[in-house]
């Protein structure tokens, strides 16, 4: 019997919006990051390691286009971020991914070097 390319598969699928969505490694640490209160702009910036602030800004803007993040601004120079209903619907998702990565990182880490190592090693033998 053969499998049948279930919906997953189609280009307009909505599960394949929410997977463009986590996919993005800025847009997962940004919902994580707002997992527990509103944070500002600068605070984003300070507990994200890496991230620019225009790429945080994009990226806050991404978020707030799919509904899953909100902007309030009290004043001009008091911006707060914060999931919506819908963003907090990623937050238990993204935990079990985090605890996964704690898990399992130094698995891939470590089979990622070995590989390295072999495709040195097979560079030097040629």
């Amino acid at each position: 019997m053969q499998n049948a390319a279930g919906p997953t598969f189609l280009a307009d699928c909505p599960t394949r919006l929410a997977v463009e969505i986590i996919s993005d490694k800025w847009a997962v640490l940004v919902l994580f990051g707002l997992s527990h209160q509103p944070r500002r702009h600068g605070e984003l910036v300070d507990l994200i390691g890496g991230i620019s602030r225009k790429v945080l800004t994009q990226t806050l803007r991404r978020l707030q286009q799919y509904g899953l993040v909100e902007r309030r601004a009290d004043a001009p120079r008091q911006v707060e971020y914060s999931l919506t209903d819908l963003g907090r619907t990623l937050v238990e998702p993204i935990e079990v991914l985090t605890n996964w990565a704690r898990d399992h990182g130094g698995a891939i880490a470590d089979f990622q070097e070995a590989a390295e190592t072999r495709s040195r090693d097979a560079l030097g033998d040629s």
